[in-house]
Formats: C-alpha cells, sequence, structure tokens
C-alpha cells in the first residue's frame, strides 16, 4: 500500500480515534451494528454515525450493507487491518511503557524444534551487556505464528517458512533466510536399524513413527519427503510438537521419529538414542526471519543485530 499524502494523513490523524479503530474491528467481528453495539455498550444509531464519520474520513466505503449483515469491502478490509495493527501496538506500548525504564518488550514467535534447538544462543547475544530488551517468546505451530504476526500480536518470527508466504490485506511480509536446519531420522540407541549402514524410505514407511501435527511445516516436510521417494506417509501412533518429548517417547521404544540435528547432538550424549543413516537424507529446511512492515523498528533492530543481519 502506498504511503499516504501528508495532507490526507493529517485529515485521518485529526477525524479519527481509536474508538473508531475499535468500531471497525468489532464490525467485522459481529457483521453487524447490533453485534458491535452490544459488545461496545453503545447505541446503534451511535454507532451508524460514527461509522458514517469513519468512511468520510477515509473518503470511500468500508463496509457493504445487505439483509445478511455488514460485510467489509476490499478497501475495508485493508482499513480493518491497519485498525487491528494500530490497537495492538497500543497495548503492546502499554506494556512496554510499564517494564523496566527504557526497556524494550520484544515478541518473538518459533516453532518449538527452532526455539530450543537455536534460540538460546540468539537470545544470548541479544540479551548481552543488559541490553533494553525484555522477550516474550511465543512456541507455536508455523501456521499460527504467522497468522499471530499478520494480526499484529507478534512483532517477529525465527521459522521454517511456508514456499507461499500469505500475506495480508494491503501489507507484505518480508523474510530474511538465517540457515538450513538439518533433520535426522532417530531410533532407541538398541534398534536394529541404528547399525544398518543403509535404511531406504521404504523400510522406515513400515515403521512405527512419531511426527508433530499435521498442520505443522516439520510434519508437511516429512510427508513429502515419503511422497518423493514412493512411500505413502505412515500415520503416526503419536502425534507431538516438541523435539525434546518426542526424543523421549523414541528413547522409551514407542516408534521413530525426525529432529532438528541440534536437538540430537544434544540427546545423544545421553545415549538414548542413535540416528538412523536413511538414504537419501531429510533434505535441509531452511529457517528465516520473518516480519512485517519496515526493518527501522527498533526492536526489530536489537534482534536483527542478534542475528547477525
Amino acid at each position: 500500500m502506498e504511503a499516504m499524502p501528508l495532507p490526507d494523513a493529517r485529515r485521518l490523524i485529526a477525524r479519527l480515534r481509536f474508538r473508531h479503530l475499535q468500531l471497525l474491528v468489532e464490525l467485522q467481528r459481529g457483521g453487524s451494528l447490533r453485534a458491535a453495539a452490544a459488545v461496545l455498550n453503545l447505541t446503534q444509531p451511535a454507532l451508524s454515525k460514527a461509522l458514517g464519520e469513519i468512511e468520510s474520513a477515509f473518503g470511500f466505503a468500508l463496509f457493504s450493507r445487505s439483509p445478511r449483515g455488514m460485510v467489509p469491502t476490499r478497501q475495508g478490509e485493508v482499513a480493518i487491518r491497519g485498525a487491528g495493527l494500530l490497537l495492538e501496538e497500543l497495548l503492546h506500548l502499554q506494556r512496554e511503557a510499564g517494564t523496566l525504564p527504557g526497556a524494550l518488550l520484544l515478541r518473538i514467535g518459533a516453532p518449538p524444534f527452532v526455539a530450543q534447538g537455536y534460540l538460546p544462543e540468539m537470545l544470548s547475544r541479544l540479551l548481552a551487556d543488559d541490553a533494553p530488551v525484555r522477550v516474550a517468546l511465543t512456541e507455536e505451530r508455523v501456521p499460527l505464528l504467522v497468522q499471530a504476526l499478520l494480526e499484529g500480536k507478534l512483532d517477529a518470527l525465527v521459522t521454517s517458512y511456508p514456499t507461499e508466504m500469505p500475506e495480508a490485506a494491503g501489507q507484505q511480509l518480508r523474510h530474511e533466510k538465517l540457515f538450513d536446519a538439518d533433520f535426522s531420522v532417530i531410533a532407541p540407541a538398541a534398534h536394529p536399524l541404528v547399525r544398518a549402514r543403509k535404511v531406504s524410505w521404504q523400510q522406515l514407511g513400515a515403521l512405527r513413527w512419531i511426527m508433530p501435527a499435521k498442520t505443522s511445516m516439520v510434519r508437511r516436510m516429512m510427508e513429502e519427503v515419503f511422497r518423493g521417494q514412493g512411500v505413502a506417509p505412515p500415520l503416526p501412533v503419536v502425534e507431538s510438537t516438541s523435539p525434546v518429548t518426542n526424543i523421549r517417547l523414541v528413547a522409551a521404544g514407542l516408534g521413530i521419529c525426525a529432529v532438528p540435528g541440534a536437538s540430537l547432538r544434544s540427546a545423544q550424549h545421553e545415549g538414548l538414542v542413535k540416528a538412523v543413516r536413511v538414504t537419501p537424507p531429510i533434505p535441509p529446511n531452511p529457517v528465516a526471519l520473518i516480519t512485517r512492515g519496515t526493518a527501522d523498528n527498533p526492536r526489530l533492530v536489537l534482534l536483527r543485530k542478534a542475528l547477525g543481519l
């Protein structure tokens, strides 16, 4: 979306209030003035007047009216998305102002395999020398993390990323590749496959598997590997997203699993699990810093420095 000309920006700043932004969000959520009025504890005539003021300030209709309710126009989707981001940023500003004097609150999202295997070192650099920053870390599946980033609930993601990056109305996500994460198939230390010099995906497909949820990027990656070798992806006997938990489940003999190299290197010291020499190996999975908006946000400046960007 192009930058707004200065006179238009001044007009919006002069005429819009945060209550207007909340009205837009609630109208989209409830689909009617009645539903929004109940949430905001205002009358429908008052909200109808306020919506007219908002659309007058923007200079175009934000909703289309029909017997079935109110539906955002294409321009309205952009405005509502921006309204949600501004409200989230206001809440973030309140939380940040309530922290230690001068400290920034950085909200980072990462899937468990990144959070457990790669983030500790990065966070050590970020927090070194008493850097003026606090971190709120969210571990979740990639699709949910991307949605939280689009909604302004997170500042950045350190994660594997989809082949096709989703976009919010009127805005794009930026991604900067950090490294390739390696993955290995693991089995209990005493499993016969551990001693084999070469294991095929056909052999692995006949075994019991522990895998993340079907919507996770790692699960999709594994299913693509099986299909690429002409093998139907196995249905896991246990679904678990945490690499640490999965290593323990494999060690207990419940099945085999694919885990990131960082997690395997740590577990091998205990001697509970070992890597299986599968051919061909699992291809590396790129991990990136994913953000929205500009890179000069002070929180993101500190994060990018810690990541060596």
